[in-house]
């Protein structure tokens, strides 16, 4: 799996109740043109084209300046890209829902199903509800394919939700004037882009060598600049505790530094994110990064378990598990996350190596009701299920450590390590769960070893005369241990502006890609046995 693309660094702003007023008005003004260009965009549609960029941007330079322009421009293309992804999701959610209704209204009452589709309904009444619930499923994907056809998104800069809770003050606890800062904060807009031969690599919103932050004031505001050139200079100095000798680097070599500030309504805290590229470093060869074995790591709703395994597949020492609790605010799940990934490395660099294995999940397909039916607990389960969190968290944090994260085909990892590996490896003193075998079998395939292996044959006979090995795999054996071709569709998720691939040039303009290549094998070299 490719590294990070970038890096984001955040530290404190102090600021006086004057110049936090400032920066309050100016990204109200910014916001309010925000919104407007939002409008405009949408409106354009699919009949959107560079033309039209330019006017748009032209239209804001007179109330702003160039490069604020550009920034809020570039915002939101990226916003409407984002609720255009989010719709197509929206539709194959859909169409996924009706797929399984048709199917389950086919089958007689009470059909049983198998482990690859669902039986009929329980009841007449059930299935006749379900028929009324296919109708508005199909009304509901018509809508949504019509404003995919036409390009119509609906977008609300500040957040549905926050919206929403304005009718719910009561329900979530909070009096109309904690709302109206919640909604104006998420409103404002104090992004700036970066540029690379600038001053400090970043002409809008700047901060020197030795801290000092001044921002570019719009043309409306400039009677508000404490210094030249229109600019705002706070008082008090920033230092980044975290990567601050590479962002003083960047900024002494007058290297692109993108810059947002940030406003918490809830501790009254103003904030100043500070983002650019990462060097592009060569990818390291599959077979070195697995020349010294792998960790296979199997991730579940509340642990992950993991087992070290040489460069031949098989287990080395005692499995390993790592807790978190993904339950209350986000906050505390993503804190859970953050150090449980942070043992699991730690873990890896001690044994000594270069790769972990994990899977390449996706639920986007199962969280559909339809398919589950009453089966709320696990459709809860899979829902919240970080698997896209973990994954992006794992890449990042692997790459401080120079460690490599290998995706592999989770189909079968599970099944197979409790079949062929999970009674060889439980001992009187060791109790090998299922989780436990699944991440040999991770790491196996990540290895390019088969999974399913062979047992000894029967004791008074090396011949099968009294019948097969008991977890022998035959050639008729339901799915192949080849990789599976990975269906790609449109990212439901978009960096925030300043933080995505391109986010310290500000001529080059964010395009989202997924790389998923995957390398076929065949099961050719003898089964090893225990």
């Amino acid at each position: 799996m490719p590294g990070p693309s970038g890096v984001a660094v955040r530290t404190r702003l102090r600021l006086s109740a004057a110049e936090a007023g400032v920066l309050r008005e100016v990204g109200g003004l910014l916001g309010s043109l925000a919104s407007g260009d939002l409008a405009v965009r949408c409106r354009d549609g699919l009949a959107h084209d560079g033309e039209r960029w330019a006017v748009r941007k032209r239209a804001l330079t007179g109330r702003s300046s160039s490069r604020w322009a550009g920034a809020i421009t570039r915002a939101t293309h990226d916003q409407w890209a984002l609720a255009r992804r989010g719709l197509a999701a929206y539709i194959r959610g859909l169409e996924a829902g009706i797929a399984t209704v048709r199917h389950r209204l086919s089958l007689p009452i009470r059909e049983k199903g198998t482990k690859r589709a669902p039986g009929g309904y329980r009841s007449r009444h059930e299935w006749h509800a379900k028929s009324r619930r296919l109708t508005v499923l199909e009304a509901r994907r018509d809508r949504a394919v019509a404003d995919w056809k036409a390009g119509r998104v609906r977008v609300v800069r500040g957040g549905r939700r926050l919206a929403n809770t304005r009718h719910h003050l009561t329900d979530a606890q909070l009096t109309e004037g904690q709302w109206r800062g919640r909604w104006e904060t998420a409103r404002m807009f104090l992004s700036a882009d970066g540029e690379s031969g600038k001053r400090y690599g970043n002409e809008t919103l700047r901060i020197t060598p030795d801290g000092q932050v001044s921002v570019k004031l719009p043309a409306a505001l400039a009677h508000l600049a404490n210094a030249s050139h229109g600019r705002y200079t706070l008082t008090h100095t920033v230092a980044f505790s975290h990567r601050g000798q590479e962002w003083a680097d960047r900024i002494a070599g007058n290297r692109a530094v993108a810059y947002t500030l940030h406003h918490d309504p809830d501790r009254n805290r103003w904030y100043v994110t500070a983002s650019w590229q990462r060097k592009s470093l060569p990818v390291l060869p599959l077979h070195a990064a697995l020349a010294a074995g792998c960790i296979g790591v199997d991730m579940n709703d509340d642990h992950l378990a993991a087992w070290q395994l040489d460069p031949h597949g098989n287990p080395v020492g005692e499995p390993r598990r790592f807790f978190y609790d993904l339950s209350g605010t986000a906050p505390h799940r993503d804190a859970q996350i953050r150090h449980t990934l942070t043992r699991l490395l730690h873990w890896a660099r001690q044994s000594g190596v270069r790769a972990i294995a994990v899977e390449d999940l996706d639920f986007d397909r199962d969280k559909t009701r339809e398919k589950h039916g009453r089966r709320k607990r696990f459709r809860r389960l899979i829902s919240r299920f970080p698997t896209a969190r973990l994954r992006a968290r794992l890449v990042s944090m692997a790459a401080e450590h120079d460690l490599t994260i290998v995706a592999v085909d989770p189909a079968y990892t599970s099944r197979w390590g409790a079949q062929h590996w999970q009674k060889p490896l439980t001992t009187p003193r060791r109790k090998t769960t299922r989780h436990d075998a699944a991440s040999i079998a991770i790491g196996r395939r990540a290895l390019g070893h088969p999974i399913r292996r062979r047992t000894a044959p029967p004791r008074n006979d090396q011949s099968d005369r009294r019948g097969h090995r008991t977890v022998q795999a035959g050639p008729s054996a339901r799915g192949s241990e080849e990789t599976r071709p990975r269906v790609l569709g449109p990212r439901t998720r978009c960096d925030g502006p300043g933080r995505g691939a391109n986010a310290g040039d500000q001529c080059a303009q964010n395009r989202s890609g997924h790389t998923a290549e995957h390398e076929s094998w065949h099961q050719d070299s003898p089964p090893l046995s225990l």
